[in-house]
């Protein structure tokens, strides 16, 4: 391993070391995780961040776009009828844009998040003929797909313009 290497990793932001409670530990996973995904795709450069550089069509603009859908689903109670269509942003939606709406979803996913004091409980949407997971399966679920898109974006955004790091 080179020098520059150990540098780079050094300079990495950990995860986060809460562990006081279960509620703690799930949250900051995931607010580690929502943190780095927006700010891997923060001022990545048009029209590069909405280009599919993997045959699948995957861009970093489109990942965090569908982030958005899928926070606004699971604990706004939002319907999605397309899943596919999520992972392309709107022409007329630039970086900060997406940036934006995300950070701000996450906002009011938290909101909810801390009237919920049992991991237990369903989670409080209004979605008619769908039975409501748990906050825990909530959490989890949220940390797995926010983590397998974040890596996704670290690989995108590293061919885009060589940033790495979280």
């Amino acid at each position: 391993m080179t020098s520059t290497t150990r540098r780079n990793r050094r300079g990495d932001t950990p995860p986060p070391r809460t562990a006081d409670n279960e509620t703690e530990v799930l949250r900051g996973f995931l607010d580690y995780l929502r943190t780095s995904i927006a700010a891997k795709v923060d001022g990545a450069p048009e029209p590069q961040v909405r280009t599919a550089a993997v045959p699948s069509g995957t861009n970093l603009l489109g990942l965090l776009n569908h982030l958005t859908f899928v926070e606004r689903s699971m604990f706004l109670g939002e319907n999605v009828a397309d899943w596919q269509a999520t992972f392309h942003a709107a022409p007329e939606d630039g970086v900060a844009d997406v940036v934006a709406r995300y950070r701000e979803t996450v906002e009011r996913a938290n909101d909810v998040l801390d009237g919920c004091t049992d991991l237990g409980a369903p989670v409080p949407r209004s979605r008619p003929g769908r039975p409501s997971p748990s906050i825990r399966w909530a959490l989890t679920h949220m940390i797995e797909e926010t983590g397998r898109h974040a890596g996704h974006a670290d690989i995108l955004r590293e061919l885009i313009d060589g940033a790495t790091g979280r």
